[in-house]
């Protein structure tokens, strides 16, 4: 009987302890996603068997890690203060989640330790594949006319493979996202202040959007008796692509040219449980490329997001 790859499922849930299963439900752990996909990396052995014949020999199963990569849009809980049912995700990414309040917002921000680990169970059409100990990275995709897109990708311990029932889901806590639009974003904008929940000042650019790739590296720690999947480094990145004056073009290749740093603030939708936004107080920007749009001339370039006092090269708010 054929097996479906639309009927997938992933439930998510924070483990107590690392790498031990914190059954996840589908009523309470459920994640929305898209594009998914589960693959296991084995690190076989080969027998290198020699005998009076030629041919080759069989491998044997090795050390073995599994990974998970999905994709989740990116929208508010719609109640200020709540936190995203993406959260943990998020968590399990390197971050921090505070509550905080004057405005009421959920702050996301980086940490260097401690980190939070999921149970993944990852449903396929009646097979159950299961991830514990799982850690990962994420990329932040906020192009111009498209959904606003986190995706994830997550490494962690094989707990196996079973048949098991698709779990019955609630997603009513992951709402419909905005596009990325006029309408529904603002300007980049360069040189602003960030304070409890507010940009002040600096200076707006038109857009096609932004990404932020977080650049986690998630290393296999393969040992006996403490193999786990360990979060090694982190290397925040991006791009945008602005349209710039002559004036605007001559600053911002200066700037490139004499490793200037600025901050970058980005903002889609506002307040009222819905509305989000990005700040970084030391960006770097290099590579500018020339590029043409609908017979325009825009200039593309790439970013590097650097820590100022530690643990600050990205702030994620939650309106």
């Amino acid at each position: 009987m054929p097996r479906l790859i639309r009927k997938t499922a992933i439930l998510a849930k924070v483990e107590t302890t690392y790498g031990v299963d914190s059954t996840p439900t589908g009523a309470a752990n459920a994640i929305l996603i898209s594009n998914a996909s589960f693959n296991i990396d084995y690190s076989n052995v080969s027998r290198d068997l020699i005998r009076p014949f030629l041919g080759g020999s069989e491998e044997l199963a090795g050390t073995r890690f599994a990974r998970a990569q999905f994709e989740v849009e990116w929208a508010n809980s719609g109640t200020a203060g709540t936190a995203p049912a993406w959260g943990p995700l998020l968590r399990a990414c390197g971050f921090a989640e505070a509550s905080l309040t004057a405005p009421v917002r959920i702050e996301y921000t980086p940490i260097s330790s401690m980190f939070t680990s999921l149970t993944i169970y990852y449903h396929l059409d009646g097979a159950l594949r299961k991830i514990t100990g799982a850690i990962g990275t994420v990329e932040f995709r906020m192009g111009e006319g498209e959904r606003p897109i986190m995706a994830f990708d997550f490494t962690g311990l094989d707990g196996g493979t079973t048949v098991t029932a698709d779990p019955t889901v609630t997603l009513t806590a992951f709402k419909t996202p905005a596009v990325v639009n006029d309408a529904n974003s603002g300007d980049i904008k360069l040189g602003g202040t960030y304070a409890a929940g507010v940009i002040t000042g600096g200076t707006v650019y038109p857009s096609r959007g932004l990404s932020i790739n977080i650049g986690n590296t998630v290393s296999p720690i393969a040992l006996l008796g403490g193999q786990r999947a360990s979060l090694t480094q982190r290397e925040v990145t991006g791009s945008m692509q602005l349209d710039l004056s002559a004036a605007d073009e001559v600053t911002f290749r200066t700037a490139v040219n004499t490793n200037a740093l600025t901050s970058l603030s980005f903002e889609h939708q506002t307040g009222g449980g819905v509305g989000m936004l990005f700040h970084a107080p030391t960006v770097q920007r290099i590579n500018p490329q020339d590029q043409e749009f609908n017979g325009e001339a825009q200039m593309s370039m790439d970013l590097r997001f650097t820590p100022s006092t530690g643990n600050d090269e990205l702030r994620l708010v939650m309106l």
